[in-house]
């Protein structure tokens, strides 16, 4: 199957404004990213689909390729379906998020992997065992409930699974783990973008602001591989600073 890796890519920013123009070693935010999911074998490519000029201006600066989207999609999986509207002998698409620059080759590997090893999904993303009761809490830490068969039934910001008793050191310490938290990285078939992007968004959606609820609302299945890490996003000014010291520590 042809895979195709898109970088849907927001000039705005309501945390951290353009954030994907800042530069750590002359290189933005961005380009790391490029970067980064360049290096994820058996992809046939990397598009950045922006929704402002400047964008479109840095990948072509970089040396990549840029797609100019409507600048009122609703998510970034909206992005995304503009493209695959664009690119029908694309057979999958991995959607990484532009703020990751820090994101594993072998993640990108692994998430579109799913989709060809379970041909009931349609789309794939991944989790980590949640472990710190704080980001457990943290209503931006997002929580995925799997089924037995690693299919998700809900994602929240909530935390989730309840518990009624109460969470003890032990429930967060359990081995196989009990919660885990979604990493938004996705694999999709083509022809459910091509779905997707005509389906309006769902109420759930709406009220967890999580765009994956759209599909789970619809019926549609998601399959969820199971990674140990998860790779630091830049939301913040502060992590901004924390992956520029990284950087330089490497």
């Amino acid at each position: 199957m042809k895979i195709q890796v898109v970088i849907p890519a927001r000039l705005a920013s309501s945390r951290l404004p353009e954030k994907l123009l800042l530069r750590v070693d002359e290189r933005s935010i961005l380009q790391h990213t490029y970067e980064a999911a360049r290096r994820a074998e058996g992809v046939a490519g990397v598009t950045v689909a922006v929704d402002d000029p400047r964008l479109a201006q840095e990948v072509d600066d970089f040396g990549g390729e840029a797609l100019m989207t409507a600048v009122d999609c609703p998510s970034g999986t909206d992005r995304i379906a503009e493209v695959a509207a664009l690119m029908p002998d694309v057979d999958i698409f991995v959607n990484v998020q532009g703020d990751e620059p820090e994101i594993e080759p072998a993640a990108i590997e692994r998430v579109s992997r799913l989709l060809i090893e379970h041909p009931e999904a349609d789309m794939a993303t991944v989790a980590a065992p949640l472990r710190d009761l704080d980001r457990w809490q943290d209503p931006n830490c997002v929580k995925v409930v799997l089924d037995q068969h690693n299919h998700a039934l809900y994602f929240s910001r909530a935390p989730l699974p309840h518990v009624r008793d109460g969470v003890t050191a032990a429930d967060l310490a359990a081995d196989p783990p009990q919660f885990w938290q979604h990493v938004g990285l996705y694999a999709y078939r083509r022809e459910f973008l091509l779905w997707f992007a005509t389906e309006p968004p769902a109420a759930l959606e709406r009220l967890e602001k999580l765009e994956q609820l759209r599909a789970l609302a619809a019926g549609r299945r998601i399959v969820v591989g199971r990674i140990d890490t998860v790779a630091a996003g830049i939301d913040t000014l502060e992590d901004f600073e924390q992956f520029c010291q990284r950087f330089e520590s490497q």
